[in-house]
């Protein structure tokens, strides 16, 4: 049997959180049609819901992520260009997500929406580009 080591560690729960805060975002938006069927305020209950648990994997990603640049150290100007790249978006991606949350307007509501899914989709393609 492997071992496991603090890099599988480090991986997995950058993973993890990366699953959590992408991918309930994208299940969330799926099931908005069905949960304005069954009530008005049930999609805010159900944003909610998952709003304690996005936030701690949004945090888990920001730690495990500074984990992973530390371990990977200097890979060259390529590398820390696309760096950049994925700092900005995880921002844009944190930012647009608080905004949602405290959107006034059904408008603000949907555009702060698709800024934060867009943005948490590409920051996780830029990070399978930086893991090579």
């Amino acid at each position: 049997m492997m071992t496991v080591d603090l890099e599988t560690l480090r991986l997995f729960l950058h993973v993890l959180a990366a699953t959590i805060w992408v991918g309930g975002q994208i299940t969330l938006a799926a099931l908005v049609p069905a949960l304005r069927a069954a009530g008005t305020d049930v999609p805010k209950a159900a944003a909610n819901a998952f709003n304690r648990i996005a936030w701690p994997a949004f945090a888990v990603l920001v730690v495990t992520g500074v984990w992973n640049v530390i371990a990977e150290g200097d890979r060259g100007d390529a590398y820390q260009h696309t760096l950049s790249l994925k700092y900005a978006l995880v921002l844009v991606s944190g930012v647009t997500a608080y905004l949602h949350a405290r959107a006034a307007s059904k408008r603000a509501m949907a555009i702060f929406g698709a800024l934060t899914g867009l943005s948490a989709l590409a920051t996780l393609f830029v990070g399978i580009v930086l893991a090579g």
